[in-house]
């Protein structure tokens, strides 16, 4: 492409000034950084300077986390603002708070995220997602100041079990809190903008599709990297390579074969061509077998030694199973691939040996961490949700440092964490979910590929696809083509939202507040924006009400007497054809009201008619506050509907009290709720109200917290009756599990689906652990890899905590002493 021409580099030069004089602070922050902000980045960055809120949707690696970070430099500028940066994993809240730290220094950036708490007071904050929502629900003293909260990943609000805490904040937050909304390129990002700009206020959207670093794709042939796309088409073709579709449909001889070798040549002409591995040949192009419909899979040494001699490292291989990056890794090993230099295998010691200081030496062994850092040491790791979280930590850096070469991961790679590579290599296009092997989507497939190409070190990124039996080179390119995927709600009502709301706002107000949710904004548009009217009204009418305030007396229940004196006479006036009768029961009820209106205090007060014409105001309104909700209730109540069946439960069980007019409050047990979190709130409340838990010592109680967190897999068949531990903890969890079975009764008669039964595959080994087990028993017992462990400990951990707070004497007290007892050796371990 030529050089613009002299006008048109003046006219951006000067677009550019103008745009640096009317938004100051985002030139300045622009010129601060170490390369060119793109247009997507620069207007989001311009959005915030005017004041407004926005939701930036980009592609992985874009820089999107930019416009986020721009937030925080505008929350630095002025003294007493705070900024929070939320996130929805703990890796990724860990890697954005050393980020940031560099950039404002240790004592300006915190970092709370459930098990971790560092200078949780400071100006800027980086936390998960619940984090903030429980922050929310508690009227945190730290919220006082907020200006500005990021939300990264935002997509995840999709997520199935945790996506409703994303809603849950974006309606919560103050007005007056800018939110600046990060997320992958959907599909819908305009609809999920507009319901942002409808709860929180002026909204600007901006969606970007263009990768900063250009995706070339390839499908490997055997040792040949075909285009998946023809270039010769030109991009907006998008044409599939014909040399692919031959390979597909060929079932000729070796002359058709040949033919077809030849076509390729003319096909690459000015394309990617990488060299294929045959040691000691000359040959340039390799003969394929006649038959190419049993075209055999390379092995995963030749791929990596073929992407190393093409100058495609690094490279991320995403494998959906973890066995299998295990197996990949152990396959390179024993073909002797190494791909450091002396002085890079140096430097990964160091690395390894700091990072991994606080393991202890018996640990080592256990967890295999000489053959794992000798792999680290070959350039090769894997990377995957068994990995034990230092570990996970240590390739994370390795990889970022340019020192590990090659990572095969499961899928849990692409979600959010900064390891983009040069290559993305795809060994499958299905994976198994639980249940039978589907496809992958086009989402993610665009997430996977996403992490190919650095920016400011590649030209073009690489995304390749191995030739499996039946591939169709059509579904692939339209795979990669596809605007990826819609971000649908999954957002609906808990027992602890429930009763925060009711706490809050009373019943009626916490139903329109669901209303204002994106799955409602989904389900019926229309109500979202009805509900925020009836919202903006009501803090009118709070005014009014207030400026109408007597001190002689109630004067809305005067100006209310008066109203309908007022109604009754303006009747009688114009239905001068009514009976009688009628007339005179309407006389002698004007009389009655008249006469209450002269007895009431406030008839008397100097200043009646001053608040009436506030009250006339007040009345008013109220009408149209009373139309506008009659609307709601004849539109699609879906979310409010299944909160009036939460509520019922919650009465039920006397967690709420409704009274005869239907007001609803929170019972001392449902104050007790407000603060367990989770997918158990519900059983954990009724638990520990009914005192099931009282005579257990501090492993047993650490062993049943772990019941009510774990989640077995499918396959999971549990330890059966041998595994538990005997005594108080068995009577416990039998009263635990008898409890469930009530409440899950109570629920599906109240129309809610219901939960799972209690889980106590992993209870033996927790049991184990807070007394003290040593590592090597523990994992045999609980038979999980240590990263699973160390996951499901953390979630007791988080239990344990919520139940160190909220209980009575002596469960309190116990779990704190489990808390300490599960929080130790790799459970302990923190990174940051």
């Amino acid at each position: 492409m030529s050089d613009p021409a002299p006008a048109e580099r003046y006219a951006r030069a000067s677009d550019s000034a103008r745009r640096g004089r009317t938004h100051p602070l985002t030139a300045a922050f622009a010129a601060s950084q170490p390369f060119d902000l793109d247009p997507f980045q620069l207007e989001g960055c311009r959005a915030l300077e005017e004041g407004r809120s926005v939701l930036v949707a980009a592609p992985t690696g874009a820089g999107k986390t930019i416009v986020g970070e721009f937030a925080v430099h505008l929350a630095m500028r002025e003294p007493g603002d705070k900024a929070f940066y939320t996130t929805p994993m703990k890796a990724l809240s860990n890697q954005k708070f050393r980020e940031l730290q560099e950039v404002y220094g240790v004592d300006e950036v915190g970092l709370l995220t459930g098990d971790t708490n560092i200078n949780g007071n400071a100006r800027v904050v980086v936390m998960t997602t619940e984090v903030l929502r429980n922050m929310l629900y508690a009227d945190s003293p730290a919220l006082r100041g907020l200006r500005y909260v990021v939300m990264d990943e935002v997509h995840y609000l999709a997520d199935r079990f945790r996506g409703a805490v994303w809603e849950e904040v974006i309606i919560h937050l103050a007005p007056s809190v800018r939110l600046v909304s990060l997320s992958a390129t959907v599909s819908n990002a305009e609809e999920f903008g507009d319901w942002l700009d409808t709860v929180r206020g002026d909204t600007e959207v901006i969606v970007s599709e263009t990768r900063p670093v250009p995706l070339e794709q390839h499908v490997l042939v055997r040792g040949d990297l075909l285009p998946l796309f023809d270039d010769r088409a030109g991009i907006a073709t998008a044409q599939v390579n014909q040399e692919l579709m031959r390979i597909r449909s060929f079932k000729g001889s070796n002359f058709e074969n040949n033919r077809r070798v030849q076509s390729a040549n003319s096909a690459r002409h000015g394309g990617y061509e990488a060299p294929r591995r045959r040691p000691n040949r000359g040959m340039k192009r390799p003969v394929r077998s006649a038959n190419v419909q049993r075209i055999e899979r390379m092995d995963r040494p030749d791929v990596v030694e073929l992407l190393s001699r093409a100058n495609l490292l690094p490279a991320i291989f995403f494998i959906f199973s973890r066995v299998g990056c295990d197996a990949a890794v152990q396959q390179v090993r024993r073909a002797g691939v190494r791909l450091t230099s002396p002085e890079e295998r140096q430097e990964i010691r160091q690395v390894v040996e700091e990072r991994t200081r606080t393991l202890l030496e018996e640990d080592l062994a256990v967890l295999g961490f000489w053959e794992w850092r000798d792999n680290l040491e070959r350039g090769v790791a894997s990377h995957h949700a068994g990995l034990l979280p230092a570990f996970k930590e240590v390739v994370e850096e390795l990889f970022q440092r340019k020192l590990v070469k090659v990572v095969f991961a499961t899928e849990t790679l692409a979600l959010g964490i900064n390891m983009p590579a040069r290559t993305v290599v795809l060994e499958k296009l299905e994976k198994f979910n639980g249940e039978a092997r589907v496809a992958i989507t086009s989402g993610e497939y665009t997430q996977l590929t996403g992490r190919a190409g650095r920016r400011g070190i590649d030209v073009e990124g690489h995304a390749v696809i191995q030739w499996t039996e039946g591939l169709d080179p059509q579904a692939v390119a339209a795979l990669a083509s596809r605007r990826t995927y819609p971000l649908n709600s999954s957002f609906r009502p808990t027992y602890n939202m429930a009763v925060n709301l009711i706490d809050q706002f009373g019943r009626a107000k916490a139903r329109e507040i669901l209303e204002s949710s994106f799955a409602q904004f989904q389900a019926d548009r229309a109500v979202v924006g009805i509900a925020r009217q009836v919202r903006e009204l009501e803090e009118s009418l709070a005014g009014y009400a207030k400026a109408m305030t007597c001190d002689r007396g109630d004067f809305a229940e005067y100006s209310r007497i008066r109203r309908e004196l007022s109604d009754l006479e303006k009747t009688n006036r114009k239905d001068a054809n009514a009976s009688r009768r009628t007339r005179d029961e309407r006389q002698r009820h004007i009389a009655s009201l008249r006469k209450q209106m002269q007895r009431h205090p406030c008839h008397s007060c100097p200043d009646r008619e001053h608040h009436a014409r506030w009250a006339e105001r007040y009345w008013r309104m109220k009408r149209d506050v009373d139309k506008l909700r009659r609307q709601i209730e004849t539109r699609t109540g879906t979310v409010a509907r299944i909160f009036d069946r939460v509520v019922d439960v919650l009465a039920a069980l006397e967690y709420v009290a409704v009274s005869d007019d239907g007001a609803t409050a929170l019972t001392p047990a449902g104050r007790t709720m407000r603060r367990i979190y989770g997918e158990r709130d519900l059983l954990v409340a009724e638990s520990l109200r009914r005192g099931i838990w009282k005579d257990l010592d501090a492993a047993s109680l650490a062993a049943l917290a772990c019941a009510l967190v774990y989640e077995p897999r499918r396959d999971d068949g549990g330890p059966g009756e041998r595994g538990l531990p005997r005594g108080a903890f068995r009577t416990a969890f039998d009263a635990t599990l008898t409890l469930w079975q009530e409440l899950d009764d109570l629920e599906r008669e109240h129309r809610l689906p219901g939960s799972e039964p209690v889980a106590a595959g992993l209870s033996g080994a927790m049991h184990s652990w807070a007394r003290g087990g040593t590592l090597d028993r523990v994992l045999v017992e609980a038979d999980m890899a240590a990263g699973d462990f160390v996951r499901w400990s953390k979630q007791t951990i988080d239990l344990l905590d919520q139940l160190s707070i909220v209980a009575d004497q002596p469960i309190a007290g116990t779990a704190r002493k489990a808390l300490d007892a599960v929080r130790r050796g790799i459970v302990a371990y923190s990174g940051v």
